[in-house]
């Protein structure tokens, strides 16, 4: 199940439409109120949330979305009209898995929206990974600093499993941006440097070991075991 936050009717009509076609279970909802009594009976398996909405806006749900333990790893992809890149950061360092601005395709939609279910239902078999201060536990999904538990996103966790599973090897753009946004770097996209920064400051203490290698891209530099 997909839940869909839009205040727009025909917006919401059309996304709801062109998922439900490909095979998707949509519920759209007009303003936070039906969202929220919608959450208390059943999770979602995504959510799809606009910025502008009355009531609350979209960042401000995003953020309680991530606060509340049986949310906090919950996909959210933002649809919203802003489109600088300090709305895109903001959203992200609140925790959004991807964020799309309006006007968009429903073909660009619907390609997002199966690549943010299939990182999040790929099955976890990889074992422990230590290094340093940090741990993590790829089939809990949990990742660790001296003990903590560190809430990530999952394009966060993603990334951090991949520069673990290269055990310091020097990891391009162009691989980081394909196997985790199923996408090309170029030089103008900044949503990898952002997610980089939003996990090296996750991360604390640790967050130091996520290296940048100028021009080439990023490596984790302490040893794995």
């Amino acid at each position: 199940m997909i839940y869909f936050l839009e205040d727009d009717d025909s917006i919401r009509k059309l996304v709801v439409y062109a998922l439900e076609s490909q095979g998707f279970e949509v519920q759209g909802f007009p303003a936070p109120s039906g969202f929220w009594a919608a959450m208390k009976q059943a999770l979602p398996e995504l959510v799809l949330l606009d910025i502008m909405l009355p009531q609350e806006d979209g960042l401000s749900i995003l953020a309680k979305l991530r606060k509340q333990e049986q949310t906090a790893q919950l996909p959210v992809i933002m649809l919203t009209a802003k489109n600088t890149e300090y709305d895109r950061a903001y959203g992200l360092d609140l925790g959004a898995d991807d964020y799309i601005s309006k006007p968009f395709g429903m073909l660009e939609l619907t390609a997002r929206v199966r690549a943010v279910l299939r990182r999040a239902e790929r099955p976890s078999r990889e074992p422990e990974y230590r290094a340093g201060r940090l741990q993590m536990l790829p089939a809990r999904r949990e990742v660790r600093v001296d003990g903590t538990l560190v809430p990530l996103t999952y394009k966060e966790f993603e990334l951090l499993q991949l520069l673990l599973e290269a055990r310091g090897r020097v990891l391009t753009r162009e691989i980081l941006m394909d196997r985790i946004w199923d996408q090309s770097a170029d030089r103008e996209n900044r949503t990898l440097d952002v997610h980089i920064r939003t996990l090296r400051a996750k991360l604390g203490a640790a967050g130091a070991m996520v290296e940048t290698v100028r021009g080439v891209g990023y490596r984790l530099h302490e040893e794995i075991t």
